[in-house]
């Protein structure tokens, strides 16, 4: 079955046909991304000198009220692309020198994003796949995933859902998060690295928000 025509890659589950119309992240059935180009400002792992090929895909399905990029999140800002393209992005960030490919909210475009990488694989990528993602997830897209991505990059924003609720309008999110995690944990495993650069393995990011320094402890 073609995912995108009842679409159910995270916990929305809006079962739209993307194809006909757009769900909660406001995407169709192309790939579609704002940018793409070498970024340093990651957690020096991902970025080091060289800089991480970093893939901004538009539109998301967490809507964070607090959200730096909602130009591109929340705006569609962007350009449909082919898988072809997509492919042939990837490779050029490779040629420009980039230690990985950074996916940026990838969780929308995830059918379109697991045919690029394994186009790309097959004409030469090798470099790590990084997978940077809010968490909220079905635990089968993440599934789908295993074997093409090296690194997770997941975030764990909020600990008590009413907090989740209020801020992304996010149910079951401590309850999806903490299941989604464990089952990257269980594609890749412990963290490696190569000239102090990451090739395998999880890290979890948390934003500590102001006034919820006590979710955080519980998070910690």
């Amino acid at each position: 079955m073609n995912i995108l025509k009842k679409c159910n890659l995270c916990p929305r589950n809006c079962l739209v046909n993307r194809y006909q119309e757009k769900g909660y992240c406001k995407q169709s059935n192309k790939i579609r991304i704002s940018k793409a180009t070498l970024t340093y400002f990651e957690e020096p792992c991902i970025s080091n000198r060289k800089g991480s090929g970093t893939i901004f895909f538009s539109g998301c399905n967490m809507g964070c009220v607090f959200c730096q990029n909602n130009l591109i999140s929340k705006n569609n800002y962007g350009q449909d692309i082919t898988i072809k393209r997509l492919a042939e992005i990837m490779l050029e960030l490779q040629e420009k020198g980039a230690i990985n490919i950074n996916l940026v909210t990838p969780t929308p475009h995830v059918i379109g994003i697991i045919k690029a990488l394994k186009l790309a694989k097959k004409q030469g990528l090798a470099i790590p796949i990084i997978y940077n993602t809010s968490s909220y997830e079905n635990i089968n897209t993440i599934k789908m995933l295993n074997g093409l991505i090296d690194v997770y990059l997941p975030d764990f924003k909020y600990f008590d859902d009413k907090y989740a609720i209020k801020y992304s309008k996010a149910y079951n999110y401590q309850e999806v998060t903490k299941e989604v995690i464990k089952e990257m944990y269980q594609q890749v495993g412990k963290c490696q690295f190569k000239k102090g650069n990451i090739q395998k393995g999880v890290i979890v990011r948390h934003l500590m928000l102001p006034g919820l320094k006590e979710d955080t402890k519980k998070i910690l």
